[in-house]
């Protein structure tokens, strides 16, 4: 099976979207990109997986797990590369997970002095703002930093 010229090898993908050839393997296992095979059971990539590849990178970056990425792209039509207004639709979605993070973070950054299980880095310290691990005993397994507030 000879296949046209819209197709590269996964080295050729790599050189062009700065990825190891592992990463797009790994990625191709998690569904995130597809390819065809010759013959000889060589991959090859349409190239417009590439502009795949920006998205999903774009989508790592901001903090999103490969397997909400993997649910937008599937949600596009008969699988095809995202557009632009597809970014904007999707991001959209996403901001309000997005402006929770940034609330986590945000809290985690200015607590950070203070941030064992019961909200500081020292045993003598503890003793004042949560004597006998009464958090923990009341929140077993909870983490007073991971707990989203609104202030």
């Amino acid at each position: 099976m000879s296949l046209p010229a819209s197709h590269w090898t996964p080295a050729q993908l790599a050189e062009r979207s700065g990825l190891n050839v592992s990463a797009l393997h790994f990625y191709e296992r998690k569904g995130l990109i597809i390819s065809t095979r010759t013959t000889g059971n060589q991959r090859r990539y349409p190239r417009d997986t590439v502009r795949r590849l920006s998205f999903i990178r774009a989508a790592v970056h901001v903090g999103l797990p490969l397997a909400d990425i993997r649910l937008a792209l599937a949600s596009l039509p008969a699988g095809r590369t995202p557009t632009a207004a597809d970014w904007e639709r999707l991001s959209k979605s996403w901001r309000a997970e997005l402006d929770t993070r940034i609330a986590t973070l945000t809290r985690l950054r200015d607590d950070l002095g203070g941030c064992i299980r019961c909200g500081c880095l020292s045993l003598e310290r503890c003793a004042l703002f949560n004597p006998s691990d009464e958090y923990g005993g009341q929140h077993p397994g909870k983490n007073t930093l991971m707990e989203t507030r609104v202030r």
